[in-house]
């Protein structure tokens, strides 16, 4: 079988403005792709204006990071992750009467093994229509991989991608009330159905090429994107908000239960209003 492999140039420029000058700041940057079964990073690095002196780590869940403190007055800070990335297609994908049954991952080995997959967070919590929603799909369903789907249809066919519609802060109610959002809040909506039915998922937050016939050597517009893993036997990668198995065009960079898990640019500091942020995404696909 021949498996598509993409090799990629990601530069993520995002930063923040200030009201004047701040004192100091501590900072973390999640913007650098991991290393795993179906990408390999050539190059990764994180540079910080004003100049500050870094290190790396992996947090609790894996995700690498660039942590960072600045103590002379600045109004601005931005900071540049570029990085190479080669990625594999989809491969092999998993038949709706495929991965364990639903007793199966009722089991305490299971449950236990993935508690903390298992409970709701702040964005992915439910109200009691979704909850009733989870589980009339869970009834009809004879596998868990194949309730899986079936929600990652359902919501797809009912919340509009938007852009600009929601913000950082929007819970998943929120998002299926309105009928619409933005990746982060299609993919919160999933895993907070597949929590709901039993069935441990994960928020993943990386990169998208939009473009699936994507010219050699062409820099585009590119996003930062999210989208689920669910855990039937294994794990399995989607994007809902496309409604595509994870391929060649996705670029893996944290994993968590929500996007407070994984938030590209974070931190704390001492001085005047931050009046904006500004995010610049380029992609370009070199092969």
């Amino acid at each position: 079988m021949t498996v598509d492999s993409w090799r990629l140039r990601i530069r993520h420029q995002t930063g923040f403005s200030y009201a004047g000058p701040v004192a100091s700041s501590y900072n973390e940057a999640r913007m650098s792709p991991r290393n795993e079964a179906r990408q390999a990073v050539l190059e990764a690095r994180v540079e910080v204006w004003p100049s500050a002196r870094t290190y790396r780590y992996e947090d609790y869940w894996g995700t690498v990071v660039t942590a960072f403190d600045l103590h002379d007055a600045h109004d601005s800070l931005q900071v540049t992750a570029i990085s190479t990335v080669e990625t594999l297609g989809p491969g092999d994908q998993l038949a709706a009467t495929d991965g364990v049954s639903w007793a199966d991952l009722r089991g305490p080995e299971n449950a236990d093994r993935w508690y903390e997959l298992l409970l709701p967070t702040p964005r992915t919590a439910l109200d009691e229509e979704l909850t009733g929603l989870a589980e009339s799909v869970r009834a009809a369903q004879p596998t868990p991989h194949a309730a899986a789907m079936a929600l990652c249809e359902q919501v797809r066919d009912e919340v509009a991608y938007a852009s600009g519609a929601t913000g950082v802060q929007t819970d998943a109610v929120q998002a299926w009330r309105q009928r619409k959002g933005v990746c982060q809040d299609i993919s919160h909506l999933v895993v907070g159905l597949l929590r709901a039915v039993g069935i441990p998922a994960r928020y993943v937050s990386g990169y998208l090429h939009p473009a699936p016939d994507a010219a050699i050597g062409d820099g585009v517009v590119g996003q930062s994107h999210a989208w689920v893993e669910w855990w039937v036997g294994r794990w399995t990668a989607f994007d809902p908000t496309n409604g595509i198995p994870v391929g060649e065009r996705h670029v893996v960079v944290g994993r968590g239960r929500e996007y407070g898990d994984v938030p590209p640019l974070k931190g704390v500091y001492a001085g005047p209003a931050n009046t904006g942020q500004g995010v610049e995404v380029t992609i370009t696909r070199l092969r």
